[in-house]
């Protein structure tokens, strides 16, 4: 079941997200990621409130945890779950394990997009 939630929620999150960008891109045009930038705060917002929500208070039963974090933020944004997986190392007391996965995240995510994005320009030209 939790499964059905998941694709559930994450068919609404991907058309949140596809919404969100259409609108905001006549915005900026390329000069600016608008919408992406937007999704991935609103994501963060969202993943807040619900793990509050969900997670700690109880509020709504477990399972709109796959629906809403698993399925909807999760296809709206993954910035959201990388956020709150390093929020919680953080107040875990694992303060360097937390740097350590900020920037292993953003700087190996760089790395790679770099990489295969060359590699993918050899192999296809």
């Amino acid at each position: 079941m939790q499964w059905l939630f998941i694709g559930c929620g994450g068919a609404l999150g991907a058309m949140l997200r596809f919404y969100i960008t259409a609108q905001l891109f006549p915005v900026t045009g390329n000069k600016f990621p608008l919408g992406t930038l937007t999704v991935n705060l609103l994501g963060c917002a969202l993943v807040a409130v619900c793990y509050v929500a969900i997670v700690e208070k109880g509020l709504l039963p477990p399972y709109w945890r796959h629906l809403a974090i698993g399925g909807f933020l999760g296809a709206l944004t993954t910035f959201s779950t990388f956020s709150l997986d390093a929020l919680l190392l953080w107040q875990n007391g694992l303060h360097m394990v937390a740097v350590l996965y900020v920037l292993a995240n953003v700087l190996g995510c760089l790395l790679v997009v770099t990489g295969s994005w060359y590699l993918a320009n050899f192999m296809l030209s």
